[in-house]
């Protein structure tokens, strides 16, 4: 039996950030492991393209909800939508985020709020409300994306990696309290993923996936639901990226400087 696989339709997931990238891959991934679907993001045309296509090819039912979930309510929200249906949540992929590289007095205030409030606040209190649904029936999975960034406090990825360096940290000691309830939670920290996310145009994308500095998105979710499946509660995929963590807490502060210069035209 495939690791994670059950009987079509008997468990359900939920994916937040559906509608493209990592996220439409963990969906798709999921659905062919037999998992009913919930998936969300703001987009719901891209949603139901997606629905459409699982239930083409997999015995699964799917739930579209469209919701922008950088808002102080949204996981309240989420919650409610998904409780009123009936649906009990077993698999929760925390995978929705939205991308900063600007330094910090230029960033509108609004950015930073959303920012925050998708990546940290939204996440912390789906762990929070589904985690205790997944307590009262005896267990469950939570996936949470962070990234590599977190080792890698640059100028122009302050915000990003903070609010990144946060799930990492939260879901490592969230795993530690909720192991003995029968829930596993995994955070993930890919390094550069070959999706829209970092508005790489396309043909840069598939020129960074061919030379290997690119990941591609199903190779990122493979990965993260292996590691979630193996109970592991940080996964950076790909073991050569794991070398470079030492090298990029380290760079000296004259070299970061020439970093900068060269960056900073990237910055938006």
């Amino acid at each position: 039996m495939i690791r994670g696989e059950v009987a079509p339709g008997t468990k359900t997931a939920l994916v937040t950030g559906a509608s493209a990238g990592i996220g439409r891959c963990y969906a798709r991934r999921l659905a062919s492991l037999g998992y009913n679907l919930v998936i969300v993001s703001r987009h719901e045309d891209r949603l139901n393209e997606l629905a459409e296509e699982i239930r083409g090819q997999h015995p699964v039912s799917v739930t579209v909800l469209a919701m922008d979930l950088a808002r102080e309510q949204a996981s309240y929200e989420l919650f409610e939508a998904v409780r009123s249906r009936g649906i009990d949540v077993d698999v929760l992929i925390n995978n929705a985020g939205m991308f900063s590289f600007l330094d910090i007095l230029k960033t509108p205030t609004e950015r930073i709020s959303r920012l925050l409030l998708l990546h940290d606040m939204t996440l912390t209190l789906n762990c929070r409300l589904f985690g205790e649904e997944m307590a009262r029936r005896g267990g469950g999975h939570i996936l949470n994306m962070s990234s590599f960034s977190i080792w890698m406090p640059f100028p122009g990825l302050s915000l990003y990696s903070a609010s990144k360096s946060y799930v990492k940290s939260f879901s490592v000691a969230f795993s530690k309290e909720v192991q003995e309830l029968g829930i596993k939670c995994t955070a993930v920290c890919p390094a550069g993923i070959a999706t829209d996310l970092y508005g790489l145009p396309a043909d840069w994308q598939r020129f960074g996936v061919r030379i290997g500095v690119l990941m591609t998105a199903d190779r990122c979710a493979k990965k993260g639901l292996r590691a979630m499946w193996r109970g592991r509660r940080k996964c950076v995929p790909d073991w050569w990226n794991k070398i470079f963590i030492p090298f990029c807490l380290l760079i000296p502060y004259p070299l970061m400087k020439l970093i900068r210069r060269w960056t900073a035209r990237f910055q938006k």
